[in-house]
């Protein structure tokens, strides 16, 4: 199972989580966020996945952030079409996140099969982006796709053992995403709890 880490902000901060190898790190582009990416470059290994986190942003914006960060992936969070994703599929890979309620709709996936290369599943919340509290996990029992997702929203070092429950369920999980449960303030992660899960993780 992968690990991401989301809502990276501080180049100290950035350098540190890099030196620990999760497997994706994101870097948020949506100015209303808490945690707003606004340095120059992203200096990390090339083993790890960068990931450009966006909301309703236009075609050209996320064009020229991909270019000017060598992205891998972008990751969008908003009412992004099908159309609009596929727009992407010669620059860089795709993940679009459905947010997720206990009367979630899962054929709503289907348009977005071909155009996305991985779903990322988060709470459903009053706005865009992360809410840093879990949808009820079990609804995935009813996971149609053969997409492989992310699991996000809340997630912490002791939810672990429920996600090995959801890996029961035999439904492509690819990995999980983490953020505000392992922060000292927004965009700052605490290292000794990222460094603490990783080796849970490995385990």
């Amino acid at each position: 199972m992968k690990l991401k880490v989301c809502g990276m902000k501080f180049k100290n901060n950035i350098t540190e989580i890099s030196n620990l190898n999760p497997d994706f790190m994101g870097f948020i582009f949506w100015p209303k966020s808490k945690r707003v990416f606004s340095k120059k470059t992203i200096n990390i290994s090339n083993e790890i996945k960068k990931v450009g986190v966006f909301v309703n942003q236009s075609f050209e914006l996320i064009h020229e952030k991909i270019n000017n960060y060598k992205l891998d992936f972008i990751q969008l969070h908003g009412d992004e079409t099908p159309q609009f994703c596929k727009r992407f599929e010669s620059y860089c890979k795709v993940i679009k996140v459905f947010n997720i309620g206990n009367d979630f709709d899962f054929e709503k996936l289907n348009r977005f099969e071909k155009v996305c290369d991985y779903f990322l599943f988060d709470s459903k919340g009053d706005s865009y982006g992360g809410s840093g509290v879990k949808f009820n996990w079990k609804i995935l029992e009813n996971y149609p796709s053969k997409k492989s997702f992310f699991l996000s929203g809340g997630i912490e070092i002791n939810d672990l053992k429920a996600i090995e429950k959801i890996i029961d369920y035999n439904i492509p999980l690819k990995g999980i995403d983490v953020n505000s449960k392992f922060e000292i303030k927004p965009g700052l992660k605490d290292i000794r709890k990222v460094k603490e899960l990783i080796n849970k993780m490995k385990k």
